[in-house]
């Protein structure tokens, strides 16, 4: 099954304006889409190893450049729908416990869209992750559990003003480092998608105030006609140690 979250997500607005598109417009659209997806190799890649998408090869790059998972971490999937960041991170944590001599994870996935079951996984579909109840549910499960890498592949519905649509995935990013910074643990990781903007250097700059180090990174299954970034921060501070500092 070939999968793209952000298609996914905006089928419905998608298939509101192609009404309004001639049918000539169309037919040239949708062969752009479909011959983009037949020379992908990504595409073929993952249906050959049974992923659920093709940005799993994005983490996998990552986490094989960065380790960033690790047997019996605790982490947290934002934007996790249909659950390919998700099958690695509990795959690679060992969260559903295959590994006998390995320490076990814990791996909480959630979206806004459905996530079908994922061995090992806690799943919390249709959940909004800047809404306050979702964070709280979230607490919940971890049942006192310190996160040690929160991972976000999470980006707004694109609207084609390129400003807004940067505001909003740089909102969306602001949210998940402002809960990574309350609920993890000393040296954790975070990882966010971008949009290549103006305001990414700012963040960045706020970012290192709680991780010792922060990277662009642009994985090869990255399509290279993408805006698409991944910033990824490690060795957070430690929320006790980051409070002490500004108390000084």
């Amino acid at each position: 099954m070939i999968c793209n979250p952000r298609l996914i997500r905006s089928i419905h607005t998608s298939c509101v304006q192609l009404k309004k598109v001639p049918n000539k417009a169309k037919s040239h659209s949708s062969h752009q889409w479909l011959s983009r997806q037949m020379t992908d190799p990504f595409v073929e890649l993952a249906k050959t190893k049974n992923y659920r998408c093709r940005s799993a090869f994005k983490l996998i790059e990552i986490n094989e450049r960065a380790k960033i998972l690790q047997p019996g971490q605790t982490v947290i999937d934002c934007g996790a729908a249909p659950g390919s960041w998700t099958e690695i991170a509990v795959s690679e944590t060992n969260a559903d416990g295959k590994q006998k001599k390995k320490p076990k994870g814990f791996v909480i996935g959630l979206d806004l869209l459905t996530i079908h079951p994922i061995e090992g996984a806690h799943l919390l579909s249709h959940a909004d992750f800047t809404d306050t109840k979702t964070q709280d549910r979230i607490r919940e499960l971890l049942n006192g559990r310190k996160i040690d890498c929160v991972l976000s592949d999470m980006a707004p519905n694109a609207t084609g003003v390129r400003t807004l649509d940067q505001d909003k995935i740089m909102d969306l990013v602001h949210s998940v480092l402002q809960f990574a910074v309350l609920m993890s643990s000393e040296n954790a990781s975070l990882l966010v998608k971008i949009w290549d903007n103006g305001n990414v250097k700012k963040f960045e700059e706020v970012a290192l105030r709680y991780y010792k180090s922060i990277k662009q990174i642009k994985p090869e299954a990255s399509r290279g006609d993408s805006a698409e970034r991944f910033l990824l921060a490690k060795e957070f501070r430690g929320l006790e140690n980051i409070t002490k500092s500004d108390s000084t």
